[in-house]
């Protein structure tokens, strides 16, 4: 059976997902967990963790609304091509109004438009109250020749 969680915690699970995914060291995975004081996991099970997404805070310049910002998002080779992340999507926009994330590549941003992240945001007025070491992380992984942000904004 699908469930859905949210939570602080992490364990080996959440960083053998991560280093599938994306293929940073199990420190830089540590450090960032460690490090993020405004984050919370979004975490769909299947019988095992299947596809994860990290919240973390933020606000935009232009705007006065809180936000989440969407990280690491991904999903278990074995589990791709199942809707789970979709799921955890939705999840965060019922329970979350305005939501943001930078796409990595054109296929993320055909993606995520698909599933309602509409507006585009400029990179630098995203604004996070972490470390510059985290904030370094936050903006990392975009191959697009001119990085964007995409917000849902909630009804």
């Amino acid at each position: 059976m699908v469930s859905i969680i949210e939570t602080k915690e992490y364990n080996e699970e959440h960083i053998a997902l991560w280093q599938q995914a994306f293929g940073d060291s199990e420190d830089d995975i540590l450090f960032f967990l460690e490090n993020t004081k405004h984050m919370s996991c979004l975490c769909l099970y299947d019988d095992r963790l299947c596809s994860m997404l990290f919240l973390v805070d933020c606000k935009i310049s232009v705007s006065d609304n809180a936000y989440k910002y969407i990280y690491a998002a991904c999903t278990d080779k074995a589990c791709r091509s199942s809707g789970y992340m979709s799921m955890l999507l939705s999840y965060a926009k019922a329970n979350y109004s305005n939501i943001v994330l930078i796409p990595a590549d054109d296929s993320l941003v055909s993606y995520y438009s698909e599933r309602n992240f509409n507006y585009k945001v400029d990179i630098n007025s995203i604004l996070f109250n972490e470390c510059d070491e985290i904030k370094e992380y936050l903006f990392e992984g975009c191959t697009l020749e001119n990085p964007f942000a995409l917000a849902y904004i909630g009804d």
